[in-house]
C-alpha cells in the first residue's frame, strides 16, 4: 500500500507544480486584443498545388469555429481579419527501393498568417509555420497521387490546429 500512496503524492505534487507556475496548454488563451469576431480570407496560394488554398482555408475556419473562442463572420461585421498564404509546398523522397525508385515521400508546407484589426492595426504576424506528412509511393501513379492528396489533407488539418494555437498563445 505504501508505493500506491507515494505514486499519488508524486502525481499531486506534479499537478501542483504545473498549475502553480501558470503552466497551461498551448492555444488555450483567448484571441489577442479582445477580438471576438474574425473574417478569414481565402489563403493566397503561392505554390503550384491547385486547390491547396481551399483545403487550408477551410480547415483553418473549421478549427476557429470548433474552438468557440471567436466567431467567424463576414468582413463587414468582423473585429479583425485573418490573411494567410501558403508560402511553399514541396515533395521530397525519403526512402528508396533502389537508386531510381522511392518507397516513401514527404510533403512539406510552409504557411504565413497575419491577424489585422478592423482599424488596420496588425495584431500578430506568424511567419514560417511549417509541418510535414509522409506518404507511400504505390505501384501505380493514381494510387500514389491519392496517397499524396490524403497526406496534404491530413497535414492541413494538423496545421490548422497549429495555426490556431499560435494565434491564441500568450507571449
Amino acid at each position: 500500500m505504501q508505493p500506491k500512496w507515494r505514486m499519488r503524492g508524486a502525481l499531486a505534487a506534479a499537478c501542483l507544480f504545473f498549475f502553480s507556475c501558470g503552466y497551461r496548454f498551448s492555444g488555450t488563451g483567448d484571441f489577442p486584443g479582445g477580438i471576438e469576431t474574425v473574417a478569414v480570407y481565402v489563403f493566397e496560394n503561392r505554390t503550384a498545388e491547385t486547390g491547396a488554398e481551399t483545403i487550408f482555408t477551410n480547415d483553418f475556419i473549421y478549427e476557429l469555429t470548433r474552438s468557440g473562442k471567436v466567431r467567424v463572420v463576414d468582413a463587414a461585421a468582423a473585429g479583425a481579419m485573418i490573411y494567410g498564404d501558403i508560402q511553399s509546398l514541396s515533395v521530397s523522397n525519403i526512402t528508396h527501393r533502389n537508386v531510381n525508385v522511392s518507397n516513401q515521400r514527404r510533403v512539406t508546407v510552409v504557411v504565413n498568417l497575419r491577424l489585422v484589426k478592423a482599424d488596420g492595426k496588425v495584431v500578430r504576424t506568424m511567419r514560417g509555420i511549417r509541418d510535414y506528412e509522409e506518404y507511400d509511393v504505390a505501384g501505380d501513379k493514381l494510387s500514389t497521387e491519392q496517397n499524396r492528396s490524403e497526406a496534404i489533407r491530413e497535414l492541413s488539418q494538423r496545421m490548422a490546429e497549429k495555426m490556431y494555437n499560435r494565434i491564441t498563445d500568450d507571449f
